[in-house]
């Protein structure tokens, strides 16, 4: 429901029929409409976002933004699941009455942002990318590209486009480290 309709869309009566509990089993386990939503995201990250968790253990820089982005494509448009990625969407529209939930996920997406600049630097230091190659803008631009995928497969974009687009980014991944290295 959260993924589908957004933190602020998702009702406490439509959250409690997908669960096929009554409110006061939902209070019961999980507290609130927000702490209900904080465990949702935290079961996300450990399933659905378990690709880019293995991709940092690729061997390569370039092979680490080729498997989160190639695998990010697949994750957004997985059928049987709503289009897009619940940190995304699930509270970009909040109000201010909310500001906790939207800042809760801007910085999900921002610890996910500083472990691959983290990896990105290790690439650094073993001479897999370049002494100058900036590990926090390559990892802001691959987090950007992983994130527009999300947001254009909510509308509606399909893989083949995503993937198409996503392949556009990886060449200019790989040029700027060729680039760099000359």
């Amino acid at each position: 429901m959260f993924w589908r309709h957004g933190y602020e869309g998702a009702s406490l009566d439509d959250l409690t029929r997908a669960m096929g509990i009554n409110r006061p089993s939902m209070y019961a386990a999980f507290g609130n409409k927000e702490q209900l939503f904080r465990a949702a995201v935290a079961r996300y990250a450990e399933v659905d976002m378990a690709y880019a968790r293995e991709a940092l253990a690729e061997e390569t820089a370039a092979e680490v933004a080729a498997s989160l982005l190639r695998r990010n494509v697949e994750s957004v448009t997985r059928p049987g699941r709503p289009p897009g990625c619940l940190t995304v969407q699930g509270g970009t529209a909040c109000g201010a009455d909310n500001e906790a939930v939207a800042e809760f996920l801007a910085a999900s997406r921002l610890a996910g942002e500083r472990q691959l600049a983290e990896r990105f630097a290790r690439a650094v230091t073993d001479g897999d990318l370049p002494a100058d190659a900036d590990p926090d803008a390559l990892a802001r631009f691959v987090m950007m590209v992983a994130e527009g995928n999300a947001v254009h497969a909510a509308a509606g974009v399909g893989p083949e486009q995503l993937l198409a687009a996503t392949e556009i980014a990886l060449s200019a991944f790989v040029a700027r480290d060729a680039g760099a290295r000359t």
